[in-house]
């Protein structure tokens, strides 16, 4: 299962650095363009950049005639999980500004950045783990302290600044954009007072929103940015200019916006020739996916695009980010199609590239990068064309350079995709009532246990057949889940995978959903996975009473229309340890 799930292709690695003269190049130095210069690095190190510089006796000469000079690039807004900032690195993002991951990721990245440059992956920088309320957005993945009204908050942030954070990250959402039933979220008075607690350490405050009430709240609370743009309705006439009066900035994700009006905002990245012999299988998956689009949504495009375009005459600054790895999105990747919507949006194509580079670096006060100048990092983006003119041609990486070091980036392994089975009729559309006294199912590859140890988190499951199913039937089958956090998804439980082969896409269209009874007095969570969802799983929690309960879920709970179909998962709560028993499990 670990080749399928959340699966992470390690096939770049770097090659020692060393004194290398880039010449006749055009060179984007983060600012402004040179028409015609030389770059030396050293070492980790630029020493040299512009139109007048010799080269080294002795250095790798690498001939840039019609070719551009970039900074690495620098993403700012992800969400980092174990392997997938080498992933980044591969198409140029150098940089990842992450704004909600567990501690236990987090800090063996913080501690390997510690102890000096390192050329295999991006770096990342971090909020660590958010601030919102019980029950609100964000707190759904895994277990995290909350706030609530009356609550000291400079202890609250104290303890996120103890954890690791070099930024603080708080939420604003109802989830009533994207036709959600309302969110419980942080009140404004609340907003306020923890964003002066962030301020008093000298950490700056960034709120997720996604209205246009939302965005002027959290301006009008001190926040020093939004790393969001809102496409609920039009900006009123003066937004712009109200986020240009409190000096703040602005990290629009037009990506997954696009994403969260059902557009899959990543699917044209796949047919591009310059970066689709680089995606993984898992990363194309989930460009061509999207979030659902709900009856009620407000959400559009052209709101979010008119935002971006009053922020530009403001004079606010905008920084590229992709809300990776989001439905629509994928880390690396991703960030080329920030720049083609930020240029769509009404920025000039040197604009939008200053908002992956320079820009990002001034706002986030990363003095060592963003920029190609004498002592900055060797962190380099060299690619064919003038993306300066055409911001497609940023797609068309030559090399890339990470802390002097180039990166011996090869092409995937591509894998045929598997065919969608046809479910033959199944009659009542049993697939497991465990009487025969064994796990195997009416069809797929049979049920195991799946946990996020392969995401690094420590969770374990165990399953065995035991006597007295639902309906007084013969057997049922007992799983026991001991879910742990510190993963940055964490799970544990017992999954049934309905093709032939793994993570086949099964059409089960024909049936409205899936059944099953269980009991044990817990909360449950059901994980479907789906070839047209990504390769992150559609959640849904259910109640399992002390005595057996039938459960029905539709194809719809999990916004799906059960045509591409691969595995569900029947989990423990997200955190303790807990027995319960499943049986008659079917589709319905």
């Amino acid at each position: 299962m670990k080749r399928f799930l959340f699966a992470i292709l390690f096939l770049a690695a770097p090659l020692a650095a060393q004194k290398t003269a880039i010449t006749n190049v055009r060179l984007f130095d983060g600012t402004r363009v040179i028409p015609h210069a030389t770059v030396v690095i050293d070492g980790a190190r630029i020493v040299a950049a512009g139109a007048k510089v010799a080269v080294p006796a002795g250095a790798t000469v690498v001939d840039g005639s019609g070719k551009t000079l970039l900074p690495g690039l620098i993403d700012s807004h992800t969400h980092v999980f174990p392997g997938i900032l080498e992933r980044a690195l591969r198409f140029g993002v150098t940089t990842e500004m992450d704004m909600f991951t567990s501690p236990r990721t987090l800090g063996p990245l913080r501690a390997e950045q510690a102890k000096g440059p390192v050329t295999s992956r991006a770096d990342i920088y971090s909020a660590g783990i958010l601030a919102t309320v019980a029950g609100g957005h964000g707190s759904e993945y895994f277990p995290i302290p909350t706030f609530k009204t009356g609550d000291d908050p400079q202890a609250f942030i104290d303890a996120r600044i103890a954890e690791g954070s070099d930024y603080i990250k708080l939420i604003v959402e109802t989830g009533e954009a994207y036709g959600m039933k309302r969110l419980p979220t942080l009140s404004k008075s609340d907003l306020t007072l923890l964003i002066a607690a962030a301020h008093k350490r000298g950490k700056l405050a960034v709120v997720h929103i996604s209205t246009l009430s939302a965005a002027r709240d959290a301006i009008d609370a001190g926040a020093d940015a939004l790393v969001h743009i809102f496409a609920d309705k039009p900006p009123d006439a003066d937004f712009g200019a109200f986020v240009a009066a409190h000096h703040a900035f602005v990290v629009p994700t037009l990506t997954v916006n696009e994403s969260t009006t059902g557009v899959a905002s990543g699917a044209s990245l796949i047919t591009d020739a310059h970066l689709a012999a680089y995606l993984n299988s898992d990363e194309m998956d989930n460009l061509k996916a999207s979030f659902p689009f709900r009856t009620g949504a407000g959400a559009k495009m052209e709101n979010a695009f008119e935002a971006v375009r009053q922020l530009k005459r403001a004079g606010v600054p905008i920084l590229a980010g992709t809300d990776a790895p989001n439905p629509g999105t994928s880390h690396g990747a991703s960030m080329h199609r920030e720049l083609e919507l930020l240029v769509k949006a009404g920025l000039t194509p040197a604009e939008a590239l200053a908002a992956a580079t320079s820009v990002p670096a001034k706002q986030f006060k990363l003095d060592d990068r963003g920029r190609i100048a004498p002592g900055l990092r060797a962190d380099l983006l060299l690619v064919d064309g003038d993306p300066t003119t055409n911001i497609l041609a940023s797609r068309n990486i030559v090399t890339i350079w990470r802390n002097g070091a180039a990166l011996d980036r090869k092409p995937e392994s591509k894998k045929e995709a598997p065919a969608v089975a046809v479910v033959p009729a199944i009659g009542d559309g049993m697939l497991s009532n465990f009487d025969s006294g064994d796990m195997k199912p009416a069809f797929g590859s049979g049920w195991e246990i799946s946990t996020d140890s392969i995401m690094g988190g420590t969770s374990t499951a165990a399953m065995d057949i035991v006597d007295g199913g639902a309906n007084g039937t013969a057997k049922a089958l007992h799983i026991h889940a001991d879910t742990k956090p510190g993963s940055m998804y964490p799970w544990a439980g017992a999954m049934l995978m309905l093709g032939a082969t793994p993570m086949q896409p099964v059409d089960v269209s024909s049936k409205g959903g899936l059944s099953f009874f269980a009991k044990g007095d817990t909360d449950l969570r059901v994980m479907l996975f789906a070839a047209s969802a990504g390769r992150i799983p559609r959640l849904t929690t259910v109640h399992a009473g002390a005595g057996w309960t039938e459960i029905a879920l539709p194809w719809s709970a999990f916004s799906v229309d059960g045509k591409d179909v691969q595995a569900f998962l029947i989990c423990g709560p997200a955190q303790g340890a807990v027995d319960f028993v499943v049986d008659e499990v079917r589709l319905k």
